[in-house]
């Protein structure tokens, strides 16, 4: 960051009082500009032990499997963000069980939240994002076709013991 997103002056990398970690600071109207995580949010969706897949048709990984998930949005809680991902990458209608996983990728500054969800029926399809959609088995899932690493998280969690109600925590380190 060169610029001040609040008055458009030169910014500088200093340590804010109280602080341990260099920021951008406005030398003019002394806004501190925070690099914060980016926060990921979806379901693992669910239906008589089968797992409710996507595959991607962006980028990255156009045309892998994945959970129906996305970042959040400035205005929403992690829950109505999680349904709405559902919503708009499956057309599924879901009820969340419970907080399921948490993921951390620090390197990329990122934190996937999934939650555990069961599907209210059957009426699910492709959203704009999606290529298709399709209910896995354990037996069934296209392992090497998994596209992001939270997600083989969430997936071999879940398939290794369905009925676990510990919230998984794990973290990809480079």
């Amino acid at each position: 960051m060169k610029f001040c997103g609040a008055c458009g002056e030169a910014v500088q990398l200093q340590t804010v009082l109280g602080d341990s970690v260099l920021r951008h600071v406005c030398g003019s109207c002394k806004t501190i500009h925070y690099v914060n995580p980016k926060l990921i949010v979806g379901c693992l969706p669910v239906y008589e032990g089968s797992v409710l897949l996507c595959k991607r048709a962006i980028e990255p990984a156009l045309g892998l499997w994945t959970l129906p998930s996305g970042f959040m949005e400035i205005g929403e809680s992690v829950e109505q963000g999680a349904l709405r991902e559902t919503w708009e990458e499956a057309h599924a209608e879901v009820e969340i069980v419970r907080l399921f996983s948490e993921y951390s990728l620090p390197h990329i500054g990122q934190v996937y939240l999934l939650f555990l969800a069961r599907l209210k029926n059957l009426n699910f399809s492709a959203g704009q994002e999606t290529l298709e959609t399709r209910l896995y088995s354990k037996e069934e899932v296209p392992w090497d076709q998994i596209a992001f690493s939270a997600v083989r998280f969430a997936l071999e969690k879940y398939f290794s013991d369905p009925s676990t109600i510990t919230t998984h925590l794990g973290t990809f380190s480079k």
